[in-house]
């Protein structure tokens, strides 16, 4: 509720300008005895002129968290945690539990022998992973081995569960959900499973031997809005990606970039959340531009830096940094001999839904951001 001194007043044509007195000064009392207030005292600050986000730029260094989430094993069992995870938190975002505009993100860690417990939520989640041998993920009934950068889907309203096979060793990935977001729209469910685990129906590892033939399609019916393949394996990407650079220059702005899509629909994997894979060249600087849309960067491979909003941020492998929505960003591959591979989670399925997506390029002579303060 907007009281007077927050009457936000612009001298603009068509935006609000009205100026305190004490007469309106009372009549806003008034409303507010209602749970009413005026519009034009808080016009301008709901209807920006461009997008500003509460967000700032971060990178969350692997090297300065990893051993504090490997001594959350020593603290707490998955049994008594639910899930042994350490999230990352956006210092302009003490409102939710978000990394970046409204995506949550952590670090979660199992010990072999260990499993977390089957559940569901209307949240849709995704796991990329980080390091560690002999974890899986159980999804209504498709269990999946993960191996190192594959990008795993757990769809809102999916059963799923995740463990780490005796024989395995300590496993860390990189957890992704729209939390903030449900919870925003008021419709956030969960569930814990009714027998604690989730019973493996299929064969190991069918989603993807089914769908995840490039340009080939099965003839097995998919309807639900997410996609069938839960597993995305890094092996095969990261090929990818190379084929594609031997055909394309690719993008001034980001690199060679590929899209994770739903193989039913061409479309995003999911209907909140989509992901991408970029390849920066040896010594490649893409050139500025913004866009609306929260984006959160996982350096799969490689090293360098991005200049965010004029400041510089130097990232290596597994670093995580995010980009707020509408701010000015470019990417950098520190190596003149080596690529540097960026996954991104993001809500651009939203911003594209939605018809809110807008993107612009920085229009300098050269494309890059002046940098406001040295590294």
């Amino acid at each position: 509720m907007a009281r007077p001194h927050e009457n936000h007043r612009e001298d603009v044509a068509g935006r609000a300008n009205v100026e305190d007195t004490p007469e309106l000064l009372a009549y806003y009392d008034e409303l507010a005895r209602f749970d009413a207030g005026a519009l034009w005292t808080v016009a301008n600050k709901i209807e920006p002129w461009q997008p500003k986000s509460q967000s700032v730029p971060v990178v969350w260094r692997y090297k300065d968290l990893r051993d504090h989430v490997l001594r959350s094993v020593e603290l707490v069992t998955p049994e008594k945690a639910g899930r042994r995870v350490i999230y990352l938190a956006n210092p302009g975002r003490h409102d939710v539990s978000a990394a970046v505009g409204w995506l949550y993100a952590g670090l979660q860690v199992m010990n072999p022998g260990e499993k977390a417990g089957a559940h569901r939520h209307s949240a849709s989640a995704i796991r990329f992973i980080m390091e560690g041998e002999g974890a899986y993920t159980v999804v209504d009934g498709h269990k999946m081995t993960l191996g190192r950068n594959d990008f795993v889907l757990t769809p809102n309203g999916t059963w799923h569960e995740h463990a780490v096979d005796p024989s395995g060793t300590p496993c860390i990935w990189q957890d992704g959900l729209d939390i903030p977001f449900v919870n925003a729209m008021e419709a956030n469910f969960y569930e814990v499973h009714p027998q604690g685990t989730e019973p493996v129906a299929f064969p190991v590892d069918d989603m993807t031997k089914t769908w995840g033939n490039p340009g080939l399609r099965p003839s097995a019916d998919w309807s639900k809005p997410y996609s069938p393949m839960f597993k995305y394996e890094w092996a095969p990407t990261y090929e990818a990606l190379l084929k594609y650079a031997e055909a394309s220059e690719g993008s001034a702005f980001d690199g060679h970039l590929l899209e994770y899509v739903n193989p039913a629909t061409n479309g995003p994997v999911m209907p909140t959340m989509g992901a991408s894979m970029q390849r920066l060249a040896p010594g490649q600087q893409t050139r500025a531009h913004r866009h609306t849309g929260s984006y959160l960067y996982h350096c799969a491979k490689g090293a360098g830096f991005s200049i965010i909003d004029g400041k510089r941020y130097d990232w290596s492998e597994r670093d995580i940094f995010c980009v707020p929505s509408w701010t000015w960003h470019e990417h950098a591959n520190a190596s003149a001999t080596e690529d540097a591979v960026l996954f991104c989670l993001s809500d651009l399925p939203v911003m594209r839904a939605l018809g809110l997506y807008r993107e612009q390029a920085f229009t300098d002579t050269n494309g890059h951001q002046p940098l406001k303060d040295k590294p």
